[in-house]
């Protein structure tokens, strides 16, 4: 299996995000646990279970889509922001009407 067939994006899973084949693993969650944790490629393969094979062309493909890949991982940074953000809001009107 070439680098190219590792990596697979289909409508539906996952949001239509790169993922590796076969799995519902995105590259943005390989760089997010890579670049942004620390884990070794070691880790990442023995934790979920992946060839090195598998996580190197999940990296390689970043690499040759970091901008598309960094906006959406901001994007998704920024959604759960203001899903927290939201959630305390209506925690606080429910204290209120409450008290």
């Amino acid at each position: 299996m070439s680098l190219d067939q590792r990596i697979e994006q289909t409508d539906g899973i996952c949001g239509g995000k790169p993922r590796i084949a076969g799995h519902r693993i995105t590259v943005q969650d390989i760089v997010v646990w890579h670049e942004r944790q620390g884990w070794s490629v070691d880790q990442i393969a023995s934790e979920y279970d992946l060839s090195l094979v598998d996580v190197y062309a999940a990296l390689a493909y970043y690499f040759s889509h970091r901008e598309k890949i960094d906006r959406s991982i901001e994007e998704s940074r920024a959604f759960i922001e203001q899903m927290k953000k939201d959630q305390s809001s209506e925690q606080t009107e429910s204290l209120a009407e409450d008290g």
